[in-house]
């Protein structure tokens, strides 16, 4: 019978990782408290550190003044948009005036 997984949420990561690294907890002990393998858990350290620096982007003023990828497409999707309104607008508008001009004939 296979064991199910447990995936752990990225704040719960992190607090494990907290508490090795702040509380020197030690990994062994850690790994027995979450049924974690040495390996994952080191994995889970390797990458922490790795993004790390992704914490401080999002409260730096460079980031502010400069539109994110995400802001870009939102104002991209916005424009398309925009566009497709008004030629909505036409192609009824002059509907309209085909319509009206078939009824005036009949």
């Amino acid at each position: 019978m296979p064991k199910d997984r447990k995936h752990y949420a990225p704040k719960e990561k992190v607090a494990i990782l907290r508490r090795h690294l702040l509380d020197h907890v030690p990994v062994s002990q850690l790994c027995d408290e979450y049924h974690l393998q040495p390996t994952l858990f080191y994995r889970w350290q390797k990458q922490f550190f790795e993004q790390g620096d992704a914490a401080f982007v999002a409260t730096s003023s460079a980031s502010k003044t400069n539109p994110t990828v995400l802001e870009q497409k939102v104002s991209s999707l916005e424009e398309k948009l925009k566009r497709k309104n008004e030629v909505v607008a036409e192609l009824l508008e002059e509907h309209v005036q085909l319509k009206k001009s078939i009824n005036g004939e009949a």
